[in-house]
């Protein structure tokens, strides 16, 4: 059976081990144009444009896919694209077009499936491949895959390990496709449920919230948007700023402390004493991410301190 020809379309990072994996195969890679980036704002290719200049394969940078002529090829790997696109693209290789998804379909449909499923508290996660549709996320399963969630692992760890379980699933999906016995099975709309966009609003901490929900929010959205706070003395003095990493929820040693404040255990206490947050790892300003005990050699983490959230512009 003759090598399948591709064209694969992607921006983020999420699509690069399965690009790397293809890429002998790749006639033409299709991503987003650069975009402002770093302190000096300068033009920065997305992370699929990079790697595509820097193995010499065809690239075209576009803010609208449909308009571009393609060339012919078999089948077309759409993965972190973020254009949506026509049927006549969809349709213009042979054997038509597969999107890699990073969840369970439908499950997580939308912009942020892998935060969405550390959000939700789910303990497995997986893969999808579909079939591009008219309603986003929505075309006919074609594979999946699961990996179980850890109990303290983040949004951004998670990332990192469903993309790099995306090529295994693509390539077999491929063998399918060119050998015609791809099995295709429809998603049951009534069980569809959506991953928005996220925002640095969605950062804000309550701590009058259970641990469980405010560690589940600290991971789901590590590392970007992130969870920042402000580290106060018992006087209200701002000590230190940080971004908080990896959590796990935590007993209460009950209402002797306020929401947010640092019980006699380094915990913060929560929902009125009924639990806590142990942060495991956090991130002060301008430092890398570090354990909780090595931020506590440089800094006071003391009980009667306390965290007060912000919101970033």
């Amino acid at each position: 059976m003759p090598p399948v020809r591709l064209i694969f379309a992607g921006s983020g990072a999420f699509g690069l081990p399965t690009l790397a994996a293809l890429k002998d195969r790749v006639i033409c890679v299709v991503s987003q144009p650069d975009r402002p980036a770093g302190r000096g704002r300068h033009p920065t290719p997305t992370p699929i444009a990079q790697y595509t200049i820097e193995n010499n394969l065809p690239l075209v940078r576009t803010a609208d896919i449909n308009a571009e002529s393609l060339p012919d090829a078999d089948v077309m790997v759409v993965i972190a694209f973020g254009q949506k696109i026509a049927p006549h693209q969809v349709n213009h290789p042979r054997l038509g077009s597969i999107n890699l998804h990073g969840s369970l379909l439908p499950r997580f449909r939308g912009a942020a499936p892998v935060n969405a499923a550390i959000l939700a508290g789910d303990a497995v996660s997986g893969n999808s491949i579909i079939r591009l549709a008219e309603l986003m996320d929505a075309g006919a399963i074609l594979a999946q895959s699961k990996l179980t969630i850890g109990e303290t692992e983040t949004a951004g760890e998670l990332h990192d390990r469903l993309s790099a379980d995306g090529p295994a699933l693509v390539e077999r999906v491929l063998q399918e496709m060119a050998a015609g016995s791809a099995v295709e099975a429809g998603q049951r709309q009534s069980q569809a449920t959506a991953a928005r966009k996220l925002s640095r609003r969605d950062t804000h901490l309550d701590w009058s919230q259970s641990g469980q929900s405010i560690s589940l929010r600290i991971r789901g959205l590590w590392p970007w948007p992130g969870c920042h706070v402000r580290l106060l003395d018992a006087e209200g003095t701002e000590v230190a700023r940080v971004a908080l990493a990896r959590t796990k929820a935590a007993e209460s040693e009950g209402s002797r402390w306020r929401d947010g404040e640092i019980d006699s255990h380094g915990r913060i206490n929560a929902a009125g004493g009924a639990s806590a947050v142990e942060i495991l790892e956090l991130q002060p300003e301008g430092r890398r991410v570090m354990s909780l005990a090595d931020f506590r050699r440089g800094h006071a983490w003391m009980p009667g301190m306390r965290l007060e959230s912000i919101v970033p512009e």
